[in-house]
């Protein structure tokens, strides 16, 4: 071969070099072989064949010389260590192990989780929704993923999760009715049933996997017969849309005709009565006093009587509220100034919320009641225990007590002397105890009805209510774990003299002294 052609040879090197280099980076961003680097290791391979091409003789010298004997030793040491690495990591890979080193194990699931993840019967998937563009729900989602991560790992490949922002995917997101530019919802899904969670918590996230493993669908019945909301019905005074959104979480949902069976089934996990517009009657009462004084629940969505049939006729109901739970349906209707042109007339927002398992994850949220009244809870029944739920806006809003004026469709004015003003309670949640018997009394029906159940926090606090009426929110209670206290005592004054002598002088010191020692002994022996 020429030698001008000869000295063109280690371009081939340099091409075969860059296009290595190239390869690598393309496969650590992307981490597939794509089409930039098919052409990347081919440009090696030219690379390599142009050397061999332009300088064979030298190539064959390479190859077959002392260096290359060296060499091939050297690469084969090379190929065996890279071997014995690569097998490591796959066997590894197969086999993970995990090790929690904190003393009170905080980076472990409890024993309960564990043991449900590894009771899942058939594959279940979670899908997290979390905004990217949110930056403070960053951490929340890097807190779920962590807690989803772990579910993985213990379910033998039978829990999977996926993360997805709304705000990308807004056809996920529709589908899983979440409001498009929120996140911080999980979606756990087993076959055709589903939990919702609005927090990523294992107390949270072992619960859904509870109720999703259970065998047995919690029941609750909707009480007909007095004209209330039905939840078969889709035209006029209708909760399909509650009844889908309660079936999809795994309820089974029925009518009560107690009138006629006379019996309350031993199936009912709870009871609604969803707006009569005529009174109960007083043998429907005793059976379901008797229902909730043996551990039942009962959700009471309750009309302002000047918007019912009542006609001044008693209602036993209002009356076993008042006497068994403490709980007082007041003769008002709820008025909110703010909202009075935007949202038409007698329509309140719920401005505040309590701290209780039925609001915790509509903080935040707004709920809009069409016509409420103001439910009042009182401590003077033994064993109940009563959170007064929502509250209207402090500025604006009054109790309504000029019932004549409603009727004849006058233009409301509060009146201090007789008006209860701002800060008026929507809701109350009650608890027995000694019978663990519970009870959800809302002022307002309507704010469940279809066209008004998606309005931002109106159905979740409906479904809420059911829920832990029925003690669905937590079916299992987590083994709590008390955090290691520890405490870092500042060193005394003389303590941190000390680290400052032995640290900063003695031995930096130490290691001059013996380079002085070293150099001056070579510099007499040379």
């Amino acid at each position: 071969m020429d030698k001008k052609w000869r000295r063109l040879a280690p371009i081939g090197l340099i091409i075969a070099l860059v296009a290595a280099l190239v390869s690598i980076g393309l496969y650590i961003v992307f981490r597939e072989i794509n089409l930039y680097l098919q052409i990347s290791l081919s440009l090696i391979i030219f690379g390599l064949a142009l050397y061999v091409i332009l300088d064979p003789q030298k190539a064959k010298q390479v190859l077959t010389g002392r260096q290359a004997r060296y060499g091939s030793n050297v690469l084969v040491l090379s190929l065996a260590f890279f071997g014995i690495l690569a097998v490591i990591n796959f066997v590894v890979f197969k086999n993970p192990q995990r090790w929690d080193l904190t003393e009170d194990k905080q980076r472990t699931l409890s024993p309960e989780s564990i043991e449900a993840v590894k009771r899942i019967p058939q594959p279940v998937k979670a899908i997290a929704f979390y905004a990217k563009s949110d930056v403070s729900s960053q951490s929340a989602q890097d807190s779920a993923v962590k807690l989803l991560d772990d579910y993985k790992y213990y379910s033998n490949g039978k829990f999977d999760y996926e993360v997805i922002d709304p705000n990308e995917d807004p056809a996920a997101a529709k589908a899983a009715n979440v409001r498009i530019g929120s996140g911080g919802t999980i979606i756990v899904q087993m076959g055709d049933r589903q939990e919702r969670l609005a927090y990523a918590n294992e107390e949270e996230m072992t619960g859904a996997l509870v109720r999703l493993i259970s065998q047995k669908k919690p029941t609750v019945y909707f009480l007909t017969g007095h004209d209330e909301y039905s939840p078969t019905g889709t035209q006029g005074r209708s909760y399909s849309d509650a009844k889908q959104v309660l079936e999809r979480k795994g309820y089974t949902v029925k009518e009560l005709p107690l009138l006629a069976d006379k019996a309350i089934p031993s199936d009912a996990d709870g009871i609604v009565v969803a707006g009569p517009l005529k009174p109960i009657t007083e043998d429907e009462m005793a059976l379901l006093s008797d229902y909730v004084k043996n551990g039942g629940s009962l959700v009471a969505l309750m009309e302002p009587e000047v918007f019912t049939n009542y006609n001044g006729a008693a209602d036993p109901l209002a009356k076993y509220l008042s006497e068994n739970w403490g709980i007082q349906l007041a003769q008002d209707v709820v008025i909110d100034g703010t909202t009075w042109q935007q949202l038409g007339a007698y329509t309140t927002v719920g401005y505040r919320y309590a701290n209780h398992p039925i609001t915790e994850d509509v903080q935040g949220l707004q709920s809009a009641f069409i016509t409420a009244r103001s439910i009042q809870a009182t401590d003077t029944i033994s064993d109940v225990v009563s959170t007064s739920l929502i509250f209207t806006n402090p500025q604006g809003s009054w109790a309504e007590t000029d019932m004549e004026g409603i009727k004849n469709q006058e233009t409301p004015q509060p009146n201090p002397e007789v008006d209860q003003i701002g800060n008026i309670p929507l809701a109350v949640a009650s608890e027995n105890s000694a019978t663990k018997s519970r009870v959800v009394v809302i002022g307002d029906p309507d704010f469940a009805g279809n066209g008004n159940f998606d309005f931002l926090g109106n159905g979740d606090l409906f479904v809420n209510s059911i829920d832990w009426a029925s003690q669905q929110e937590n079916t299992i209670n987590i083994t709590p774990r008390t955090p290691t206290q520890r405490f870092m005592l500042p060193p005394t004054q003389v303590k941190l003299g000390l680290i400052i002598l032995v640290s900063c002088l003695i031995i930096p010191g130490t290691f001059l002294a013996i380079g002085i020692v070293v150099a001056v002994q070579r510099r007499r022996r040379g």
